[in-house]
Parts: structure tokens; sequence; C-alpha cells
């Protein structure tokens, strides 16, 4: 794996944005309905309780996981990136010699990718078998 996330300006106050929604908005909502269920009595037999214990849990694990990527971002400007091949930020059609059938990918960072409309991670098996490709 790499040791940084490379990541446009947008991208990192994207995940930045996140990260503080996930803490300030959706954690004290949870803790809010854990209390909830712990004042309903027996927590040994309280469903309502262990789901939000794990709600929180796997939001927890998103916010670090999030926190770890902004971590290790290396802010790229596509803009400087070169033209004549692959990198960050390219947008490039590939064709199916098969059935001629074109597909258009465009190489993002970390928090932009969005697969349906063919953004892709330039980190992504793809994109590392993409990048510093020529026409």
């Amino acid at each position: 794996m790499t040791d940084y996330v490379p990541m446009t300006r947008e991208g990192y106050n994207k995940m930045r944005a996140e990260i503080s929604r996930m803490e300030n908005e959706e954690m004290p909502a949870i803790a809010d309905k854990i209390a909830a269920a712990r004042a309903e009595g027996d927590l040994s037999e309280n469903a309502e309780y262990h789901a939000q214990r794990e709600a929180q849990g796997m939001l927890q694990a998103k916010i670090n996981k999030l926190k770890t990527d902004l971590s290790k971002a290396s802010i790229i400007d596509p803009s400087q990136m070169p033209n004549d091949q692959i990198a960050f930020g390219a947008t490039v059609v590939v064709k199916d010699l098969d059935d001629s059938e074109e597909e258009e990918f465009t190489f993002v960072g970390a928090g932009e990718e969005d697969y349906d409309e063919g953004r892709y991670l330039i980190t992504s098996p793809i994109g590392q078998g993409l990048i510093g490709k020529k026409v």
C-alpha cells in the first residue's frame, strides 16, 4: 500500500466536513439513544441498547478511517500533472477491443470517488494499472 493518500484540496475539505458532521451530529444522536435505552432498565436483554452501541462502534470506526486518511493526505493540484500521460486528475477513455465498448474514467483522490459517475480512485487497481500510460 502507499504511504500517502493523494487528494485535491476539495476532497480534503469534504472529508474534514464529513468527520465534523459525524462527530458533532451523528455521535451525539447515538449517545442520546443509548442513554434512552439505558434508562429502560435491564441492559442484558435490551436489544435497542446493544444495537445503538454497535452503531456507535461502527461510526467511530468510520471516523477513525477518515482521520487516518487525512493524516496521510498529500494535496495534489491536478492542473500541475502531465497532460501526455495518465496521472492524477486525468480523464481517459478505454476501449474494449472485443466488443468495441468504450468506458470513461476520471482518476481522483480519496473522498471524491463516485463509481457510478466514472470517478475512480487513483489508488484503485484500474488506476494503478493505467497510471503512467500514454495514448
